[in-house]
C-alpha cells in the first residue's frame, strides 16, 4: 500500500529505562512494525510533542495503534499560508514618552537580545531588510544555526540579524515527492515578507514600483530573525511544522510567528496548538494569523487560548485608481499597476462576451481574443486569483481590466501589482459598472492611476477577509484576540519571482505590497518582541494581556471601528479587543496573567480525560479544573447563556507599574441594558506595590428567558485610573435550550 505520513503520539512515561533517549525508543518501536523501512522515521520530536512522525502503510498504522505505548496515530494535516508606512501608523517612529519610561532607541538596543522564529516559506537572505550593520554579537544563549544547501551558504547568507535558517521537508516529500529543492531559501516571497515585517532592518527609499515609497522597517528593527521553512508549493505539512516548533524551542527563540493555519480542530488534534503549548510552557510567545476566510461567521483558525490569534485591519494609506466611463461618470477604486498607463482615450468595454460564467470571471481560456482585443475587460472577482485574471485578459489581447467585487467580497478592496492597467472596485460600484456595460449601446472606459495617498479616513477598518468568531472549539474564549495592519503591507520580497507571484511575471522588485492576516500576524510578533525586550520577566500571557487590554476600538475619525465587508460597525467577533497600540501596550498598568497550570485547568474544564489531556501536555493530570472554561484568567470575556441565566466569572489582575506606590483602579461595565444586567465586585481595586495581585468577580444576568439562538450582543469591562485604562471586550451569546 502507498505510504503516507502519520504523527504518532507516544506515552512518554512508558519508555523503558534500557533506552538512552526517547528517540531511540521511538525508532525501535517503529522497527517493530514488520515492514517499516529504515528511513521510515521522519522526525523524533523532543520539546514540542511526545512522539514521532513516520511514513507508513495503513497496515503498519493499524499495528502501531494496537501498542499499549501509543496514545494515537494521526494522518498528517496540510495547513495553508494566510496569505513602509506601518511603523508610522503604529507610532513606532516617535519617542515613547514618559509613561512608558523608555525611548524607542533604548528599546531597540534591548531587543537585540530577543529572537523571533518565523515558520513560513523561508527567506531571501540577500534582502537589505536582513542587513546586520551596527548589531551586537549574537546572544550567547542561541543554540540555533543556518543549514547549508546548494543555494544557501551560511557563511555568506547568515549574519547577526538573520541568525537562523533551517528547512523541514520530510513530511512534504512523502506527500508530494521531492518536487522542490529542499533549502531555507524563499522561492515564494511570503516568508521573506513576514520575517521582514516582524524584525526587518530599516531600508530607505523602499517601494513597490514607486508605490508606498519611503522607509521600510520591521516592528522590532534590532531583534534577531531565525527562519524555519515549513511551507512548499503544495502547502505546509503538520509533521514539518511540529518539527520546526520543536527545533525552534531547542534553538532558543523568544517569539514564534506562524502566518499559516487550517480549520479549527479540538485541541488534542490541533498540531499547531499542541506545539504552541510546549513553546508557551517554556516562556515563548506564539502569534498566529486568524485566517482569511472572513467575513463568514465562525471562520477563525488557531483558536487555542495560549496562542495570540491576529486578525487584519487597514492602514491610513491607499492606492487610488479610477475608471472614467463613456457616460461621463468617474469612479474610484484601487490598484498597484506600475507600468505605462492607458492615456486619455476611451476604449470599448466588454463584460462576459459569451454570456457564460467563466468569461465573466475571466478564467483561463474563457476569453475569445476576437471579442476582447484592444478593449477593457470587466471581470467579476472570485474563483481564480485577482492577478491571474489580469494575465488572462492580457493574453487574450485586452488592454485593461476592471475587477469588480460580487456579494462574496462586498466592499473590501485589495490593491494588486497587475501585469496590465487594472483597477479593483467594491460590489456597489461594481454593480453600477456592470449595469453600464450591459445596457449602454457602445460602452467605453479608460483607466487612470493616482499613486499613493496618506492619512486616509476612516482607518483602520477591519478587513473583510479577516476570519471571524465566534470560536466553535470553545465558545467561552473570545477570538480573534486583536487586529493589526494586514492590508496593502510593504515588506521585503524574494527575487525568485515577480510581485504577482505568477510564473509569467518577468518583473523583479526587492519589496512587495500584499495583504492577509499573514501580514498582521508578524506585526504582533515584532511588537511582542519589543514588549519582551522592555519587560524580560513577563510571561507570554502577560505580554498578550498588555497588547489586548490597551488596544483601541475607534478609528481616526473617533468613530467606532467599521467592517470593510459592508461598512457596518465592527464587533469583537471581527476585531477582538481592538487594534493594537504599541505605545500603550508597553505600559498597560495591569495584566491578566496565566500560567501553564491555568491552561491545564482550562483543558480539564472541557471534561478532558487524563489521557486526552496528555495528548497536549505530557504527564499532566486533572488535579484542578475550572467549573467553566470561561474561568480562565483571559483578557477578554465570551459569555454564553445556556441552561442558566446567570454567568459569573472571577478574574485576577497583576499590577505591572514599575514605579511602586499605591494605585487605585475603578471598574465600569457596559452591557446592552435590555438584554443583560452586569455588575463588578469589588468595583474598586487598590494595589500597593508592583507585582500585587487583586481579584474581582463580574456577574452577567440575562434579562430575558428566551433570546433567539445565534443572537449576539457586546459590551466591555474596564478598569481605569488617571493614567491607565485596562479594557476587556465582552461578547454575549444565547444557546438553544433543549
Amino acid at each position: 500500500s502507498a505510504k503516507k505520513t502519520y504523527i504518532v503520539h507516544m506515552k512518554r512515561h512508558m519508555k523503558p529505562p534500557s533506552y538512552r533517549t526517547h528517540a531511540d525508543w521511538y525508532s525501535q518501536h517503529l522497527a517493530s512494525v514488520a515492514s517499516a523501512e529504515e528511513d521510515a522515521l521522519l522526525y523524533a520530536y523532543d520539546a514540542a510533542y511526545p512522539g514521532f512522525a513516520a511514513a507508513m502503510s495503513p497496515e503498519e498504522v493499524d499495528s502501531l495503534r494496537r501498542s499499549d505505548s501509543v496514545f494515537g496515530v494521526y494522518e498528517d494535516t496540510v495547513y495553508s499560508l494566510h496569505t513602509t508606512r506601518t511603523p508610522q501608523f503604529l507610532g513606532l517612529d516617535l519617542e515613547l514618552g514618559p509613561l512608558a519610561g523608555v525611548n524607542i532607541e533604548g528599546l531597540n538596543r534591548a531587543s537585540q537580545d530577543v529572537i523571533i522564529g518565523v515558520l513560513d516559506t523561508g527567506v531571501w537572505p540577500e534582502s537589505k531588510s536582513f542587513n546586520d550593520a551596527n548589531m551586537a554579537e549574537v546572544p550567547a544563549r542561541w543554540r540555533g544555526g543556518c543549514e547549508a544547501t546548494a543555494d544557501f551558504n551560511p557563511k555568506i547568507h547568515c549574519n547577526k540579524k538573520l541568525i537562523g535558517a533551517r528547512f523541514f521537508s520530510k513530511g512534504y516529500e512523502v506527500a508530494d515527492g521531492p518536487t522542490e529543492t529542499p533549502s531555507p531559501r524563499d522561492n515564494d516571497g511570503h516568508g521573506t515578507h513576514t520575517s521582514s515585517t516582524a524584525a526587518g532592518s530599516l531600508v530607505s527609499n523602499a517601494s513597490l514600483l514607486g508605490y508606498a515609497s519611503g522607509n521600510a522597517r520591521g516592528m522590532a528593527t534590532h531583534a534577531r530573525v531565525a527562519t524555519y521553512r515549513v511551507c512548499w508549493k503544495s502547502g505546509c505539512l503538520g509533521s514539518d511544522i511540529l518539527a520546526a516548533i520543536d527545533r525552534a524551542i531547542l534553538d532558543g527563540v523568544d517569539v514564534l510567528s506562524l502566518s499559516l493555519g487550517g480549520g479549527s480542530a479540538p485541541y488534542s488534534r490541533d498540531t499547531i496548538g499542541i506545539g504552541a503549548f510546549a513553546a508557551m510552557e517554556r516562556g515563548i510567545f506564539v502569534s498566529c494569523s486568524a485566517g482569511n476566510s472572513g467575513p463568514a461567521r465562525s471562520s477563525i483558525a488557531n483558536v487555542a487560548p495560549w496562542i495570540m490569534t491576529v486578525g487584519a485591519g487597514t492602514l491610513d494609506r491607499d492606492f487610488p485608481a479610477f475608471v472614467s466611463l463613456g457616460d461621463g461618470k468617474k469612479y474610484k477604486g484601487v490598484s498597484l499597476y506600475g507600468g505605462k498607463g492607458m492615456g486619455n482615450k476611451l476604449v470599448e468595454l466588454v463584460y462576459s462576451p459569451h454570456g457564460n460564467s467563466s468569461s465573466n470571471l475571466c478564467l483561463s481560456g474563457s476569453l475569445d481574443p476576437a471579442a476582447v482585443r484592444g478593449k477593457v475587460v470587466l471581470c467579476d472577482r472570485g474563483v481564480s486569483a485577482r492577478v491571474e485574471k489580469g494575465a488572462v485578459v492580457r493574453e487574450a489581447g485586452g488592454v485593461g481590466m476592471i475587477l469588480a467585487n460580487t456579494a462574496a467580497n462586498g466592499e473590501e478592496l485589495v490593491a494588486d501589482s497587475h501585469l496590465i492597467p487594472a483597477v479593483a472596485f467594491g460590489r456597489k460600484t461594481g454593480d453600477v459598472i456592470r449595469e453600464y456595460a450591459k445596457t449602454a449601446r457602445r460602452p467605453t472606459a479608460v483607466l487612470s492611476f493616482g499613486g499613493t495617498v496618506l492619512n486616509v479616513k476612516p482607518s483602520p477598518v477591519v478587513a473583510a477577509f479577516s476570519s471571524r468568531g465566534p470560536n466553535t472549539v470553545t465558545p467561552q474564549i473570545l477570538k480573534p484576540d486583536l487586529i493589526g495592519p494586514g492590508v496593502n503591507i510593504l515588506a521585503a520580497w524574494s527575487q525568485a519571482l515577480g510581485p504577482t507571484g505568477l510564473a509569467k511575471d518577468p518583473r523583479r522588485t526587492p519589496f512587495n505590497i500584499i495583504s492577509g492576516t499573514s501580514m498582521s500576524c508578524p506585526h504582533i510578533s515584532g511588537l511582542a518582541a519589543l514588549l519582551k525586550a522592555a519587560h524580560p520577566r513577563w510571561s507570554p500571557s502577560a505580554i498578550k494581556s498588555a497588547l489586548m487590554t490597551t488596544a483601541y476600538t475607534v478609528d481616526n475619525t473617533n468613530a467606532p471601528l467599521r467592517d470593510a465587508s459592508d461598512y457596518s460597525i465592527s464587533t469583537p467577533f471581527a476585531h477582538g479587543a481592538g487594534h493594537v497600540d504599541p505605545h500603550r501596550a508597553l505600559s498597560p498598568g495591569l495584566v491578566y496573567d496565566a500560567s501553564p497550570a491555568d491552561y491545564v485547568a482550562f483543558l480539564c474544564s472541557l471534561d478532558y480525560s487524563d489521557e486526552m489531556l496528555q495528548m497536549i501536555v505530557s504527564n499532566a493530570t486533572c488535579s484542578r479544573k475550572f467549573a467553566d472554561p470561561g474561568q480562565l484568567n483571559y483578557p477578554s470575556f465570551s459569555v454564553v447563556f445556556g441552561k442558566s441565566r446567570v454567568v459569573r466569572y472571577t478574574r485576577e489582575l497583576t499590577n505591572v507599574d514599575p514605579r511602586g506606590g499605591s494605585v487605585i483602579y475603578r471598574a465600569s461595565v457596559e452591557a446592552p441594558p435590555e438584554l443583560v444586567a452586569a455588575t463588578v465586585k469589588p468595583s474598586i481595586l487598590e494595589f500597593r506595590n508592583a507585582g500585587d495581585k487583586r481579584r474581582y468577580t463580574v456577574t452577567f444576568v440575562s434579562r430575558r428567558q428566551n433570546v433567539k439562538p445565534m443572537k449576539n450582543a457586546f459590551g466591555s469591562v474596564v478598569w481605569k485610573n488617571s493614567e491607565h485604562q485596562v479594557k476587556s471586550p465582552v461578547a454575549f451569546s444565547w444557546e438553544r435550550r433543549p
